[in-house]
C-alpha cells in the first residue's frame, strides 16, 4: 500500500459523510443557523485557531524528521489563515475548548495517527467545507471574500499532498497505513457526528444532500 491509495480508499470509505459535510447545510450546522457574515467569519477563524494550536504541538513533540517538517509548515500556514480571516473580521476569537476532533486528534501520541488524523482525515473534510465559504461569499456577491477562501481552501488542498507524502516516508508496513486510516476515518466520522448532531438541534435533516 501507499498513502495515494490509502487516501483514495478513506474518501471512498466515507463518501458519504464527506459528501454531506460538503453540502449547502454545513454552513447552517457551523453557524446554528445564523448565515451572517460576521458569524461565518467567527466560526471560521475558531476553526483556523483550533487547527493552528494541534499542529504547533504536533510540531513541538514529534520526532520524525519528515512529520516534524511537515507538522511545522502547516501550522505556520494554519497561523496565517487565522490572521487573514481574523482582519477580515475585525477580531480575534480564542476558544477555549478544542471541540471533539481537535479534543481527539491532540490526544495522538503518535507520528502515524498523527499524519492520518491531522494530515489526512481533517484536510479531507477542510476542503469541502471551505467549498461552502467560498459559496457564501459568492451568493453575497462578495468577490474579495470569495476569494480569500478559494485561496484558502487551496493551501488546505496542499496540506493534504504534504500529508500524503509524509505518511509514504513514515510508515513501513501495511499495519502502519492501517493505523493511519483508522484515525483517518474516525477523524471524519467525528466531524460527521458533530455537523449531524448540531442539524438535529435545529430540526433539520442531515441525511439529504444539497
Amino acid at each position: 500500500m501507499d498513502a495515494a491509495s490509502l487516501r483514495d480508499s478513506v474518501e471512498a470509505e466515507k463518501r458519504t459523510q464527506l459528501d454531506r459535510l460538503g453540502s449547502s447545510k454545513y454552513l447552517i450546522a457551523l453557524t446554528d443557523a445564523d448565515l451572517t457574515e460576521d458569524v461565518v467569519l467567527e466560526a471560521v477563524a475558531v476553526s483556523e485557531y483550533l487547527a493552528r494550536e494541534t499542529f504547533e504541538t504536533y510540531r513541538d513533540v514529534e520526532e520524525h524528521d519528515v512529520a516534524r517538517e511537515a507538522f511545522a509548515a502547516v501550522a505556520e500556514q494554519e497561523a496565517e489563515h487565522y490572521d487573514r480571516v481574523c482582519e477580515r473580521l475585525g477580531s480575534r476569537p480564542e476558544p477555549d475548548h478544542a471541540g471533539a476532533v481537535h479534543g481527539y486528534l491532540r490526544e495522538r501520541d503518535d507520528t502515524v495517527a498523527r499524519l492520518g488524523g491531522g494530515l489526512l482525515g481533517r484536510p479531507l473534510v477542510s476542503t469541502r467545507t471551505h467549498t461552502q465559504v467560498v459559496s457564501f461569499f459568492v451568493n453575497e456577491a462578495d468577490r474579495a471574500g470569495a476569494d480569500l477562501f478559494r485561496e484558502l481552501k487551496r493551501e488546505t488542498s496542499e496540506e493534504l499532498d504534504c500529508g500524503v507524502d509524509a505518511l509514504d516516508a513514515v510508515c513501513e508496513t501495511d499495519d502502519d497505513f492501517e493505523r493511519a486510516r483508522g484515525t483517518a476515518e474516525y477523524t471524519i466520522q467525528l466531524a460527521y457526528d458533530e455537523y449531524a448532531d448540531s442539524l438535529e438541534e435545529l430540526g433539520v435533516n442531515p441525511k439529504s444532500v444539497c
